[in-house]
């Protein structure tokens, strides 16, 4: 006999504090305020997330369990039991959408595994929001995530995906830690050719947000510094 399973919910969040409602279609929001058991990145965003969401006083009544990069795959393997009895769950990742750049793509894929029906809600994606409003190819594009940390590796790599860009005429989409997001835009400045065109978009959906595609010759003459601000960076070569 099958065992009776519930439902993963995949619940977007804004990208920085925003009232939920200007940025999460009102389904989703809806299924938020009903479910009872979350997966989500970080706990204490999720709770915040949750309240302004529509829940708040009732945020002691939901359980949390928490995956991240610290998260032992043992313990992700173990969160196939939160559907048993035909619990639904949802699963939040700290900003934008779930499992995209996102440690939750673990439980996912345990779910296809275990025949676990998933259902996919739209909400902000700051990769996405980035790409279209850059003015770089949308017909061919690649995510590369993080780039190395250090400086000579991160120059490595940013030669060997503009190389890339160049090649294949493909926009690549990239971010970083927001503390070391200057010191990226600088290397991208001394390390790329003076025609590719680099686009830097910050704080998407947010009163002060930021999104700007110029030569890489023109950001040398113009200047930028981006400091903390949770930022997207796209090049075409």
């Amino acid at each position: 006999m099958t065992m009776n399973r519930g439902t993963l919910y995949l619940i977007p969040s804004p990208l920085g504090e925003n009232d939920p409602s200007e940025v999460i279609p009102a389904p989703a929001l809806e299924t938020a305020r009903r479910l009872k058991v979350f997966v989500v990145e970080e706990i204490r965003t999720a709770r915040r997330y949750l309240s302004r969401a529509g829940l708040k006083g009732h945020i002691g009544e939901l359980e949390f369990h928490e995956l991240n990069e610290h998260t032992a795959p043992a313990e992700v393997e173990n969160y196939v039991h939160l559907f048993d009895g035909g619990q639904d769950v949802g699963l939040i990742s700290e900003a934008g959408l779930p499992a995209v750049a996102d440690p939750g793509a673990q439980l996912v894929a345990i779910c296809h595994r275990e025949g676990i029906r998933v259902v996919p809600f739209t909400g902000p994606s700051s990769l996405m929001l980035a790409l279209m409003g850059s003015g770089l190819n949308g017909q061919s594009f690649a995510f590369c995530g993080y780039l190395p940390a250090k400086t000579d590796e991160r120059k490595a790599a940013i030669r060997k995906i503009e190389k890339r860009s160049a090649a294949e005429n493909q926009t690549q989409i990239f971010i970083e830690t927001p503390y070391r997001n200057d010191s990226l835009f600088k290397d991208l400045l001394s390390t790329c050719s003076d025609r590719t065109r680099l686009t830097v978009a910050a704080n998407l959906t947010l009163p002060d947000a930021f999104i700007r595609t110029r030569t890489v010759a023109a950001w040398k003459k113009a200047g930028l510094v981006i400091d903390k601000r949770p930022c997207v960076f796209l090049l075409l070569a």
